[in-house]
């Protein structure tokens, strides 16, 4: 769970600097994000948006699949997703000394903003992408791609409904 939520902030060979459960969840972090850039179904989720967002619609894809999963938590585990937040943020406080400093700096807000449960909403959906908007030093009009959320929400829902099983599948198969 660990690598799996630092391996944005861990670049080239470091994930070789910690313990081996971390670097495999870094690993499978890594083979995730592949695997669903060049996956079909989420091409067409992209394509959707890439005239207005160009470069950022793969980004604004996987923020609007991080909805659907907490929309959809229950389908997918037997854990309410109140509860899978907050053993995650109980997790990673726990294993503190090995997050990259970039996940110190926004670890409490993240926390203090519940953003896992908050995702579940379209208006925690809008803040996080509003705030990912703000953080990017190029022009990007992320702030307002939840209104194509809005627009395009059963196309983007099952879209997301057809991707997903078989990541499920394919991240069972990581070894």
């Amino acid at each position: 769970m660990v690598g799996n939520f630092i391996a944005d902030f861990v670049k080239g060979r470091k994930k070789f600097d910690y313990p081996d459960g971390i670097r495999k969840g870094i690993e499978l972090h890594r083979q995730i994000d592949d695997y669903t850039d060049h996956h079909p179904i989420t091409s067409l989720s992209k394509d959707r948006l890439r005239p207005k967002y160009s470069k950022y619609s793969g980004v604004i894809v996987d923020i609007y699949y991080d909805h659907f999963l907490a929309h959809n938590f229950s389908q997918y585990s037997e854990i309410p997703l109140v509860e899978y937040s907050a053993q995650t943020y109980k997790v990673l406080n726990e294993y503190s000394e090995f997050l990259p400093e970039g996940v110190h700096y926004f670890l409490p807000f993240m926390i203090e903003r519940n953003w896992l449960l908050n995702y579940a909403s379209i208006e925690g959906i809008g803040r996080a992408l509003s705030g990912l908007s703000k953080r990017v030093s190029f022009e990007n009009k992320m702030d307002e791609s939840v209104a194509d959320l809005r627009e395009h929400y059963q196309a983007f829902e099952n879209e997301f409904n057809l991707f997903f099983p078989e990541l499920i599948t394919f991240a069972q198969s990581f070894s």
